[in-house]
C-alpha cells in the first residue's frame, strides 16, 4: 500500500511593512500650467494630501524607503523625478503620454459633464455620470499602473491618485 506524506506546510514570510516604500512629498512642475477652475484645484489638493497620507510606491532597486516625487510633463512625457527624503535625485522615469491622450481627453469630457450635472441633474443622473466618470478613471489608473510596472511597483490606490495628478497637469487652460 502507497504511503501517503503529508505536504510541508508552507508558512508565509510574516509581512514588514518597513520593505514597502512610500511618497512623503509630492511636487508638481506647474510652469506650463495656468489658472484652473475651483473644482481641479480641489481634486489635485485631494489626490496630494490621499496620496501622503497612505500609498505603496517603490521603485526598481529601491528597498523600503521614502521618497519625493516631482512630477511633471515635458516634451509630451510624463517625468518623474524621484528623489530622497534629503532631495538628492535617485531616479528619473519618463513615459510617452500618447497612450494617455484617449483616456484622459474622455475623462475631462465626463468631468465637465459631471460638474454641469451637479447644477441641474436629479441625484440619480448625476450618480450615472459619476459611475462612467469613475470607470474612465480606473482605465486611466490601470494603465498608468502597467507602464510602470517594470520600473515602480505600486498599489492600485496610489496608481488612481497619480492619475488624478496626471490630469491635473494636462490641463493647460
Amino acid at each position: 500500500m502507497p504511503r501517503h506524506t503529508a505536504k510541508p506546510e508552507i508558512v508565509p514570510e510574516p509581512s514588514n511593512q518597513n520593505a514597502v516604500g512610500k511618497l512623503v512629498h509630492i511636487e508638481l512642475d506647474e510652469r506650463t500650467v495656468v489658472r484652473r477652475s475651483p473644482e481641479v484645484e480641489h481634486e489635485r489638493a485631494i489626490a496630494i494630501y490621499d496620496l501622503i497620507e497612505e500609498n505603496s510606491f517603490s521603485p526598481a532597486g529601491a528597498d523600503g524607503a521614502e521618497f519625493h516625487l516631482h512630477l511633471g510633463i515635458e516634451e509630451n512625457r510624463l517625468r518623474f523625478d524621484i528623489r530622497d527624503t534629503n532631495d538628492a535625485h535617485l531616479t528619473r522615469i519618463t513615459l510617452p503620454i500618447a497612450p494617455f491622450r484617449r483616456v484622459v481627453r474622455e475623462y475631462f469630457q465626463i468631468c465637465e459633464s459631471y460638474y454641469d450635472a451637479i447644477k441641474r441633474l436629479t441625484p440619480s443622473q448625476i450618480e450615472a455620470i459619476d459611475m462612467g466618470r469613475r470607470g474612465l478613471h480606473d482605465d486611466g489608473s490601470t494603465l498608468l499602473k502597467e507602464r510602470l510596472s517594470d520600473k515602480v511597483e505600486m498599489d492600485f490606490p496610489t496608481a488612481r491618485r497619480l492619475f488624478t495628478l496626471m490630469c491635473v497637469l494636462h490641463i493647460r487652460g
